[in-house]
């Protein structure tokens, strides 16, 4: 009797082993832009062969992309593709991932922003995984494959300009006007802020020009480019979707890391503009401001949008309903809605879409590094121009600005109204600077806002 069912169980090992040899499988493959199904046979041999050809250890040591390619990919390399194996260069940004990881985990650098950044971009460089890949779709439209969840997500939150309107929502139910009211005039210095804007938007041009084989920056490229000096995550990508979409990854990234870098970059800059003399300047306390003044606020900003830039409304619009449900006093579940439980999921979702364009491929070329170059110059000197108005704001005024609070018009906020005041204390540990320097810092919100919607129409997009 053990004979017997020993018999049955070796040819129905054979029988299924044999099947599974014959069994026809459909393959997908790319002939020009169009996807075909061959037929082939896949014995379970090969099916065991092809586990370790799919792990990460093969993946990693592999020089190509393979060569299944995801609809809507170029069938040709960019020509500016750095010289590494794909293998390596997935390896590398993993490492740097790993980096972003550790900044945000154990030194605290912007964890909200960096935390999922650092693990979308991880996910993203993951050999054989096709997280951030297209669906396949066979020649009548139907779907052999589905994409990967953070294709789904970029594209639905990122690609659209969704993320950016939703995100200023949750700012304007977080940010408090008041002080840009209390003190009009540091608008001006908000709006100097923004001159590392058009730096980087001739820098971007210049490149060009020097490196005509490997890098090649179009205006409304430059555009997209130089909006990253505004320090404004989602005002970036808002442009960059209208102008250059093909750069939404690099500039996403870039204007992100900057923003949450903002307490490395932005005190060696501030101290080396403004002499030690006029740190120490202490400025008087604000007067108070009311209701009524923070109600009307928001409505008279969208009414001049309206009237002067209907380009900038979508953004200024989210913005100031934001900010109009914070301060009417009757709406108190729709602001905590979008201050709290919106702003959040829209953050992780956006952190991880953004993290999805580190893949190597798209983020280890020549026009990458040129992006990260001009956003770190742009920064800086967006960062420089609201300390020098300051400065010269001050030859006129009896009433004197510390110059500190002008690095605050860039719109990282509140990160560079801490940072400000961080300074400030440097040099006199009673000079606290925090809320007059919300005062440029929530003016250059509404810059980098206005400044994108005049690109906009200047670029014809």
């Amino acid at each position: 009797m053990k004979n017997l069912l020993l018999s049955f169980v070796a040819i129905g090992a054979f029988a299924a082993f044999n099947a599974s040899a014959q069994t026809e499988t459909h393959v997908v493959s790319r002939e020009g832009d169009v996807i075909v199904q061959s037929e082939t046979s896949d014995g379970f041999g090969d099916k065991l062969r092809s586990l370790w050809d799919e792990t990460g250890i093969v993946g990693f040591l592999s020089r190509e992309k393979p060569a299944a390619r995801e609809p809507g990919e170029p069938l040709a390399k960019p020509e500016a593709k750095l010289a590494l194996p794909y293998g390596l260069g997935q390896a590398v940004m993993i490492f740097v991932c790993l980096v972003i990881l550790y900044l945000a985990v154990f030194k605290g650098f912007e964890p909200l922003l960096l935390l999922p950044i650092g693990f979308g971009g991880l996910l993203a460089n993951v050999p054989n995984a096709a997280i951030t890949a297209a669906p396949w779709f066979d020649t009548a439209g139907g779907i052999i494959e589905p994409g990967g969840f953070l294709y789904y997500i970029f594209n639905a939150g990122v690609a659209t300009g969704i993320f950016p309107i939703l995100i200023f929502m949750g700012v304007g139910a977080l940010t408090d006007f008041g002080p840009l009211i209390a003190n009009p005039r540091t608008a001006l210095l908000g709006a100097a802020a923004q001159f590392g804007i058009f730096v980087a938007l001739l820098g971007a041009l210049g490149l060009s020009v020097l490196f005509p084989g490997a890098i090649n920056f179009g205006l409304k490229e430059a555009a997209s480019i130089g909006i990253i000096g505004g320090a404004d995550g989602p005002t970036a990508i808002w442009l960059t979707t209208r102008l250059s979409p093909s750069l939404l990854g690099s500039i996403a990234v870039a204007a992100y890391s900057y923003m949450a870098l903002v307490p490395i970059i932005q005190p060696p800059i501030m101290r080396t503009v403004v002499p030690e003399r006029d740190r120490k300047i202490k400025m008087k306390q604000m007067r108070h401001v009311t209701k009524l003044e923070k109600v009307l606020f928001p409505v008279i900003i969208v009414l001049l949008c309206i009237l002067l830039l209907p380009s900038a409304v979508p953004l200024v619009g989210a913005l100031m309903f934001g900010n109009l449900a914070k301060e009417c006093g009757v709406a108190d579940r729709l602001s905590d809605t979008m201050a709290n439980a919106l702003i959040n999921i829209v953050t992780i979702l956006l952190g991880l879409s953004v993290g999805s364009k580190l893949a190597a491929e798209q983020f280890l070329t020549f026009e990458t590094l040129g992006i990260i170059f001009l956003g770190l110059v742009a920064f800086a000197f967006g960062t420089a121009a609201g300390c020098v108005m300051a400065r010269i704001m001050n030859l006129f005024s009896k009433e004197k600005i510390n110059p500190l609070i002008g690095s605050a018009g860039v719109s990282a906020v509140p990160m560079a109204a801490r940072v400000s005041n961080k300074v400030g204390l440097e040099s006199d540990s009673n000079n606290y600077l925090l809320m007059h320097a919300m005062g440029p810092n929530v003016a250059g919100v509404i810059g980098s806002a206005v400044v994108a919607g005049i690109l906009l129409k200047l670029c014809g997009g």
